[in-house]
């Protein structure tokens, strides 16, 4: 490596790791786990993982055969589909959110379907947050898994398809175990994404205590009145975050 790129490599390394380093500093650890046990934070979080984990579930279901229609097929149409379902990865926040309440609201088409059929509004529920956090997350999964699919490729699968196979006992005992190390992957990545999603949720699900305030929603409102509490968890969101990150290097992943 030439030596004038470690100035520029070494100016990137601050830029992304001095704030949470001040952060992390500045959190009163001391008084964490009694800010950690008020009703905010403790009800938040409580939330966030509930729903990060039913929203990881969704999408794993019905993530998982999009990945390997498009990591596998060779229909038309399929690089139309890859875009638009990558798009909410580099789709603002907000403006997902709004995507979802004009779908969902009570007088937009799918919102409507629900009412005159359930009676119940979809926006600002608990059912919103998992929408949301399941409209954010799921692309990352699809993503991980189809490379994994075009990677690997289909001799297997033919070869136990020959042997008599049926196409469901294929899938399930040939394709998923040998994509295990990448399901795992992307699994951890939907769900941490779910559990940090902010924009779309407080736009198409609010800030309901017990109900749609998610934890990044309750810090955003703890900036505002108490910044011990905020600083905490936010640092429990790192931690979270660390957690996720070691765990896709970790070697039940097959990272080795």
């Amino acid at each position: 490596m030439p030596a004038w790129l470690w100035l520029p490599a070494g100016t990137a390394v601050v830029v992304l790791v001095l704030p949470l380093v001040v952060l992390l500093a500045r959190t009163p650890w001391p008084d964490a786990i009694t800010l950690l046990s008020s009703s905010t934070v403790r009800d938040a979080l409580a939330l966030s993982l509930w729903t990060a984990t039913t929203a990881t579930a969704v999408s794993a279901l019905l993530g998982v055969p999009l990945a390997w229609w498009l990591g596998t097929g060779t229909s038309r149409g399929q690089g139309l589909v890859r875009l638009l379902v990558t798009i909410p990865l580099v789709l603002p926040p907000v403006v997902g959110g709004a995507a979802l309440l004009f779908t969902y609201g009570r007088g937009a088409p799918v919102g409507s379907l629900v009412w005159n059929l359930a009676g119940v509004t979809v926006p600002f529920t608990t059912a919103a947050v998992v929408i949301a956090q399941v409209f954010v997350a799921m692309p990352f999964l699809v993503v991980s898994l189809e490379g994994a699919f075009r990677a690997r490729g289909i001799l297997l699968e033919e070869a136990a398809l020959t042997l008599g196979a049926d196409p469901w006992t294929v899938f399930r005992r040939v394709t998923l175990p040998g994509l295990r190390p990448a399901l795992l992957g992307g699994i951890a990545l939907c769900w941490a994404r779910a559990v940090g999603e902010f924009g779309a949720t407080i736009t198409f699900a609010g800030s309901i205590r017990s109900v749609t305030q998610t934890l990044p929603v309750a810090i955003d409102e703890l900036l505002g009145h108490d910044l011990d509490a905020a600083m905490v968890a936010s640092s429990l969101m790192i931690g979270l975050a660390v957690v996720v990150l070691v765990l896709l290097r970790g070697r039940w992943l097959g990272a080795r």
